[in-house]
């Protein structure tokens, strides 16, 4: 056990492990063929408080902090990338501004619902002329009496298609911009229409496929729906960076235990020229250099998350883990496919799956050029 980590959360992850090794990862071959999250893995992380670790005890959830949801999360991301996205969401960014600015009034309403995996959460923040650059926004959102109109085009919104709650970023002083000009709203899709889902956006990666392009148009949120106040929207959602990339590192330590667990088994199974391939000095550098990237990684990625608990100003840390651990589960992933050689690329093999789903970690919450920026920017201040 980690000397950082407590009793509870060892009991959480042993739970999360056997959630994934009983169902989660059995389930994968109907994920892979019908590209649908089967819904008895759902119920079981929703039975398990998965929803809600991060989330106060007063609004149902477990209470706990990122430590602990890096922990679990390790964990989770052995199984389907695709069982995580809500989950995700509704510990982090999803839930974030209507946490740390929210009314009491919205948040006795919704926290609750999504603490229980009721319902499910997005973040509108990206879209299609602003990336990297979130400061290019154009979503609009004006102000009509005791509502505001929002107007605009959102993409790459993971869990676009079927979120109930999205917090949206919109400008609402143009002159202004980032420096007082934007603010965040909690959109209910089931009560407010207008938000249209343009597009189901394919990845590369296996389905099923959670990006969409979302169109507001005219959507009339109630005043009482701002989270914060005017202007603030843009600081919430750079607040929740640094926690969101820490996790993001933590979603790639699990694909790493799997790939390094399958280059161990067809090592040791595997035989060639009279022998398993792992006899070869070859075979053997390929599995120790991933198991020292996957060592390196959990060990930045803990005391990122460790650090942040303690109260500490981690954006440099947080950076740097996500940095590293998404960079090195591309190293593994490769190096599976090539130990597994011809097998490693059939859609049949046991790894290829992997290989593409782990792609896209090295751009979403932040590019690894823009991690690079971050970290930079971080030492030059000293």
């Amino acid at each position: 056990m980690d000397p950082r980590s407590t009793p509870a959360i060892e009991a959480l992850r042993d739970t999360a492990r056997a959630i994934v090794d009983e169902t989660l990862i059995p389930a994968e071959p109907e994920v892979l063929r019908t590209g649908t999250i089967p819904g008895e893995g759902m119920r079981r992380l929703r039975e398990a408080g998965m929803f809600g670790i991060t989330i106060p005890k007063e609004f149902g959830g477990m209470g706990m902090h990122t430590f602990a949801q890096v922990v679990v999360h390790e964990e989770l991301a052995r199984a389907h990338h695709g069982f995580l996205g809500g989950l995700t969401l509704s510990n982090g960014i999803g839930i974030s501004a209507l946490l740390a600015a929210g009314s009491d009034e919205l948040k006795r309403r919704y926290v609750p619902a999504v603490a229980s995996g009721e319902v499910t959460t997005a973040f509108a923040l990206t879209e299609p002329e602003a990336g990297s650059d979130a400061g290019r926004i154009r979503t609009r959102a004006v102000r009509h009496g005791d509502e505001w109109v929002i107007d605009g085009t959102k993409h790459y919104i993971t869990n676009g298609p079927g979120a109930e709650l999205v917090t949206v970023i919109a400008v609402t002083d143009p002159e202004k911009g980032t420096r007082g000009g934007v603010t965040a709203f909690l959109v209910d899709r089931r009560e407010m229409e207008g938000v249209v889902v343009e597009e189901v956006q394919r990845t590369m990666g296996t389905p099923p496929y959670s990006q969409a392009r979302l169109r507001f148009d005219s959507v009339r949120v109630p005043a009482s729906h701002m989270l914060g106040r005017e202007g603030e929207g843009f600081r919430l959602a750079m607040g929740a960076l640094d926690h969101g990339r820490i996790v993001v590192a933590a979603g790639a330590l699990g694909p790493m235990s799997r790939l390094i667990a399958a280059m161990v088994e067809r090592a040791k199974g595997r035989e060639q020229f009279g022998g398993p391939i792992s006899q070869f000095q070859g075979v053997q550098w390929m599995i120790a250099d991933s198991e020292t990237d996957r060592y390196a990684a959990r060990q930045m990625t803990y005391d990122a998350a460790w650090r942040m608990d303690q109260g500490e100003r981690v954006t440099r840390e947080a950076s740097m883990a996500k940095l590293f651990a998404t960079e090195a589960v591309g190293r593994v992933a490769d190096r599976a496919v090539q130990l597994f050689g011809g097998q490693g690329v059939m859609e049949t093999g046991p790894v290829q799956h992997l290989f593409r789903d782990v792609r896209v970690m090295r751009i979403y919450e932040g590019t690894s050029e823009i991690q690079r920026l971050v970290i930079a920017r971080e030492a030059l201040k000293g």
